[in-house]
Formats: structure tokens, sequence, C-alpha cells
């Protein structure tokens, strides 16, 4: 054979060398990034039910300590927590000993102080379960057990950004009134024979309270994010107007996503992904109301999306609001972890798992079976969208690796 042929030959045979090299190393990067995340996944299965005991093992510090150390620029809990039954126990059994209006917002929220100084958002019931919230699919008042099913949903979808939610009881006139302060105070009264208040807020009236039945009231406690990590607030880029008759801009122009691309922190880093995985969760819970939201102040768009206020969700399980999605069949990507935890999800184990999560609740029955139904039907739809991506552009657009270094410019 001559020179020039046996040269030829050996680049040919190196070209497939490396070609085969380069494809079995990819597919087993992907293979084991796939057997993670299906480990991770059945590790989450089995720790779904969280019973609510105040014991703290191996530890001399506070519930409220522990939980504040968890907090990191990715995640607000970490994946292992053995403790979450002891701060959720706390949460929801500490002793009130300062009651204030909520924090600053359209919906009525009163701002507790528990024993050992630990601020938690305590929103109270204002509907049945069964009860069809009608028109927009941001109508209404707030629903307390929303934010118990939707921290739950955020943990069996492993995004871990929610912050901890948990169900109680509260005596208005025994454990509210005497350490309220003159501001809230000033909003209580009687109806019937129940103790109501109206709080302070944008859409606060005294026409409009939330009663008690007697002195109980239902709701829910959200733990307040550690004072370290002050919050940012974003203008969300899917946002509506509010406006009838006004558009926005996501709403009539297909190229919308391609405009978000070249705009920061959306143009590099995991915003982007962060606001898709945020749709998909939006989109199970029906919430249509995340026009704006919170990261950590000073990330540059590398910590979290935090999914803050879901009390805007399952107003109507019949209604699914497929525009909630529009990130994600507008820019047709997603994480494989993500894509790979909602085919995990499928065929009935969404609505198990999500029951299986809220059991222990002191408010359990947290949904209706309705709602409960709703989101098995919403993932299908879900799944669906991500076919017709990949349909459309192959595999390798859509599905990101969530390590990788997302630059869209």
């Amino acid at each position: 054979m001559k020179l020039k042929q046996r040269v030829v030959l050996l680049a040919i045979l190196l070209v497939i060398f490396i070609f085969t090299k380069v494809f079995l190393i990819d597919n087993l990067d992907t293979s084991a990034a796939n057997r993670e995340d299906q480990r991770a996944f059945q590790r989450m299965l089995a720790g779904l039910r969280v019973a609510l005991d105040p014991r703290l093992e191996h530890t001399l510090q506070s519930p409220w300590e522990i939980a504040a150390q968890w907090v990191v620029p990715r995640e607000v809990y970490p994946e292992d927590t053995p403790e979450l039954g002891a701060v959720m126990h706390a949460m929801t059994t500490k002793k009130i000993i300062k009651a204030d209006v909520g924090y600053k917002g359209t919906q009525l929220k009163a701002l507790l102080i528990l024993e050992g100084g630990q601020k938690v958002v305590f929103k109270p019931k204002r509907y049945a379960r069964d009860y069809i919230v009608e028109g927009e699919p941001y109508a209404g008042y707030d629903r307390h057990n929303a934010e118990v099913a939707a921290f739950h949903l955020d943990r069996i979808l492993g995004f871990r950004r929610a912050p901890l939610v948990v169900g109680r009881f509260v005596n208005l006139r025994t454990e509210i009134k005497p350490v309220a302060t003159e501001q809230l105070l000033g909003t209580f009264m009687t109806v019937g024979n129940n103790t109501c208040f109206y709080g302070k807020c944008y859409y606060c009236r005294e026409t409009e309270p939330a009663c008690a039945d007697g002195d109980i009231m239902e709701g829910s406690v959200t733990l307040w994010l550690p004072d370290v990590w002050p919050l940012q607030k974003h203008r969300h880029p899917w946002g509506r107007t509010y406006r009838e008759g006004k558009l926005a801009r996501w709403e009539y122009d297909e190229s919308y996503c391609d405009a978000v691309k070249k705009t920061s922190p959306y143009d590099s880093g995991p915003r982007l992904l962060d606001i898709i995985d945020t749709a998909i969760f939006d989109y199970l819970i029906g919430n249509a109301d995340r026009h704006h939201y919170e990261s950590f102040q000073d990330d540059e768009g590398a910590s979290m999306l935090i999914l803050l206020d879901n009390a805007k969700s399952f107003g109507n399980p019949a209604l699914d609001e497929r525009s909630i999605l529009a990130p994600l069949y507008q820019c047709c990507i997603i994480r494989v972890s993500t894509w790979n935890r909602l085919n995990y999800l499928k065929n009935g184990v969404l609505k198990s798992a999500l029951k299986t999560a809220m059991s222990h609740d002191p408010i359990s029955p947290v949904l209706s079976d309705p709602h409960l139904d709703a989101l098995d039907q919403r993932l299908l739809s879900i799944l669906a969208t991500v076919k017709q991506c990949t349909d459309q552009f192959g595999p390798d657009v859509v599905l990101v690796e969530d390590r990788m270094t997302l630059s869209h410019l």
C-alpha cells in the first residue's frame, strides 16, 4: 500500500475512533445522569410521608436554626431532610408571640412571630375544598390550601425552591388578639358567632373579612426565608397586563422567546430554564398569576427563581389555562432532569404521590379529588407539548443538560 493511501486510511480510522469515543462517552454520561435522576426519584418517593414529630435528634439547634442553614443559592431545603417533620411541627404548634398585618401585597395575610423569633406568613381559609373559583384564571381570594399543596408538589418535582408551608389551626381570640398590633387588632370584628378580620392589603375590605368557625380559624403558615438572604423582585417576562383588551407582547409575538434570550439574565445561566420549570409548576397547579418573581439579591442570574406566593392556585380543576405554558412551547427547551421527573410521574403516580405527601398535614385533606385528577391530566398536556417540540427541533435541541452553561447569544 502506498504511503499516501496509508495516511488516508489512518486518518479515516482516527476520525472513526474519535467519533466512537465521543459518542460512547456522551451516552455513558447521559445514562449516568438518567440513572441518578431515577435514584433521586426513588429517594423522593421514599421520603414523601412527613410525620410532624417534635423530636430533633443529634443536634442542639432549634428547628429555626436548622431551616435557616438549609438555604443556599439553588435550593430552599436539601434533598435529604430528616428534620423536616420537626421543623414543620414547630411551625404548626409553637406559641405565637406577636401578630401583625401582612407584608405589602394584594391579598389578606397576617405576619406572625413564633416562639424563638421565627417569622411565618399566615393565610386564612376563604373557601371550602370543593368551591370552584369562576372567571379569569387569577380570580378570587388566595387559597391557603393551595400554598400547602404547592409546597409538596415542589418536593415531588425535585425543585426544592418553595419555602416550607404547613397547615395550622389558630384560635383568634386566645392566640392572636392578645398579641396583635393595634393595626391588625383594628381590623377584627364579629360576624354572627364568628370572629373575623380583614387586615391591611390592596384588596382588603371591611366588607370582605375572613371568618373563623367560632374562634378557630384554619389557615396555612409559610416559613419566612432568613434575613441573611434578602430577596430581589423581578418582572416576569411572560407576565400578563391584567387590562382587558391589552395583550402582552408574548401573547401575539411568536418570536418573543428569541427576544427574551437576548436580555439579561436570560441570555446566559440557569434563569431561563428556571422560568420554564416554573411554567410547568404553575400549569400543574393552575397558577396564572405569577406577574413577578423573586430571586436572591445581587445574584446576576445565578440563584434560583424562588417559588413564592402560590395561593392563586387550585381554583378550578376544570380550567386548564394553556397560556401558562407559553415559556415552554415558545422557547422549546426543558431541563433533562425535569423531563425525566415528569415522565416518572405519569400514569397516576403524580396524584398518588401528592396525596401521600399531604396526608400528614393538620388540615388534611388538603385538596379535593377533582384537583388531584386535574394534575394527572395537566401532566399529559405538558408531556405532549415537549413531544411537539422534540418532533419539530429534535431532542438534542430541546432537552438541555442541567449542568450545561446555557448561552443563547
